[in-house]
């Protein structure tokens, strides 16, 4: 017997109001025929750090923005556990990530249709990264203007930044302007999701100029539970607010949009995925989907550290209690300053090895250093260069501890356990070394702080990248696209999951393989491109 409330039908049910919850909101409510209800399991970003962009500092690793999940412990990273950040708000994660603007490469997409997905191509999608780009630079051949989604250059410099720009050309790593046209290859400034020296989120940009629509419903503080299902047809969701279980019915079909961690743990608690594992965790399985959870891709960021001197960096900086001041009167009467930072000021991609036709590797390259997020600024002036692998071939898993909604996921991340990963982070990090060299960093005396010059060995090397490594916060793939023939595969070339009509997801679980650069861009891409196939469906 059925307990919960039925709290009325819409035709559309949105899981999760994050990155792509958002895109959809906006998208399938423009026409006033159909009805749509968003459902986020976070608050409302009504907090002041959730809109200066510095505010990632307080948002991650907070209860209030942040998910709070953790990884198992990983072998690769010598036994460690990550904090593995998501958000927990209306926005997502991009309410709370480096708001850098990154497509990725035009190869990637290829790649992508290459499998048997047609529709993604580069060509296919270069379309929807425009049509809903509002780009600082204005209407180009590869930038659009006046769309919902803003992209700004940084509204700071640093003169250790720029010598290391000149010494990474220096290296064979051309400077570039702009590393959104197809090829990323190069080094320079990132632009980023800001506006006015304000972080740019997905609800600030697609959701919040349509709240008004009576055909748009959005719950916040709703923790998805499960999928109701009719037979193999969703038909709605269960949903737990406020101490009570609702339901809410979906006349057309259920989305789910909740993100790489969260929507294969909706699944399995569903019922879907793989029977064996479910039984193991007490969840009758009504649809066998073995690759709910799988596929699971990160990008694992090796962070080298280097002292410097006779230069700037924030950690001296932010040691002066009269510079914070200043730094704060600032941003409060012209938005510029370091208040406006996005983690990353300035990266650079290229290859570790000659044998590969595209930019393997990105760095992310910071005028700071601590010891992990969250932890203070070292009280030594330096730059942390951060270092991943793009393409990894590592692969791990997200799936639901238990039928319990409340019960966080088991995210087994496997970095580094792969021969082919293993080799790229040691070539990475020999790679970083020969940019510190450049003449262009001579007179600030670069000395390796992390993992030390005396490091040197493969093998050495090798467990450098163990200690050192994290996440750059990119998971994708848990429920990924692919053709007929791909056991594996959870959702088919149009986002609906395999054997159960009236369902789809749309979000970073579909990314077959991960895209080779920052990842919230092309989540609102799928978005974009899903919410069409949403409305020609019908």
């Amino acid at each position: 017997m059925n307990t919960a409330a039925d709290t009325g039908a819409f035709d559309c049910v949105i899981l999760g109001g994050g990155s792509a919850g958002c895109v959809l909101a906006n998208r399938l409510s423009a026409d006033p025929a159909n009805s749509v209800a968003l459902v986020e399991a976070g608050g409302k970003d009504n907090w002041i750090w959730l809109h200066i962009p510095v505010g990632y500092l307080y948002a991650m690793n907070n209860p209030r923005a942040d998910w709070m999940f953790r990884t198992r412990p990983d072998p690769g990273l010598g036994g460690r556990d990550l904090a593995y950040p998501r958000g927990k708000v209306i926005g997502g994660s991009s309410a709370i990530n480096a708001m850098i603007y990154m497509r990725s490469q035009a190869a990637d997409y290829d790649g992508w249709r290459q499998l048997g997905l047609d529709g993604w191509s580069w060509d296919d999608l270069l379309p929807l990264f425009k049509g809903h780009e509002d780009h600082f630079k204005g209407a180009s051949e590869h930038h659009g203007a006046g769309g919902e989604w803003r992209v700004d250059q940084p509204r700071i410099g640093w003169e250790i930044l720029d010598a290391f720009i000149d010494a990474a050309n220096d290296t064979g790593i051309p400077k570039t302007d702009d590393f959104n046209t197809g090829d990323n290859e190069g080094c320079g400034y990132f632009h980023v999701n800001q506006k006015g020296g304000r972080r740019w989120s997905a609800a600030r940009g697609f959701l919040k100029p349509v709240l008004k629509r009576p055909n748009l419903t959005v719950i916040t503080g709703a923790l998805a539970d499960r999928l109701v299902l009719d037979g193999t047809r969703a038909v709605g969701a269960r949903i737990h607010q406020g101490g009570a279980e609702r339901i809410l019915r979906a006349r057309h079909e259920v989305i789910l949009s909740a993100g790489a961690v969260a929507s294969p743990a909706i699944l399995e608690r569903s019922g879907i995925g793989d029977a064996d594992l479910l039984g193991a965790r007490g969840i009758d399985a009504v649809h066998h989907l073995p690759g709910v959870g799988e596929n699971l891709q990160d990008h694992l960021q090796i962070r080298p550290i280097f002292k410097v001197a006779g230069v700037r960096t924030l950690n001296s900086e932010y040691r002066s209690f009269t510079k914070r001041a200043f730094y704060g009167a600032q941003y409060a009467l012209t938005r510029r300053g370091p208040l406006t930072m996005a983690p990353s000021h300035i990266g650079a991609f290229t290859r570790s090895a000659p044998e590969f036709a595209t930019p393997n590797l990105q760095f992310h390259i910071q005028p700071l250093s601590l010891d992990k997020f969250g932890d203070p600024l070292h009280d030594f002036d330096a730059l942390t260069v951060s270092v991943c692998n793009l393409r990894p071939t590592s692969r791990g898993s997200v799936h639901a501890a238990s039928s319990a909604p409340d019960a966080a996921p088991e995210i087994v991340t496997n970095y580094l356990s792969t021969e082919d990963d293993r080799r790229v982070a040691i070539d990475s990090l020999r790679l970083v070394r020969r940019i510190i060299k450049s003449p262009a960093l001579a007179r600030y005396a670069p000395v390796e702080f992390r993992p030390g010059a005396e490091v040197d060995d493969d093998a050495g090397l090798l467990k450098a990248a163990g200690d050192l490594g994290t996440t750059i916060f990119h998971p994708v793939g848990t429920a990924k696209m692919g053709p007929d023939n791909d056991p594996m595969a959870v959702t088919d070339a149009r986002l609906r999951v395999r054997g159960i009509e009236a369902l789809r997801v749309i979000d970073a679980s579909v990314m077959p393989r991960i895209v080779s650069g920052n990842t919230n861009s092309p989540t609102i891409m799928i978005a974009e491109k899903g919410a069409a196939m949403v409305l020609a469906d019908r």
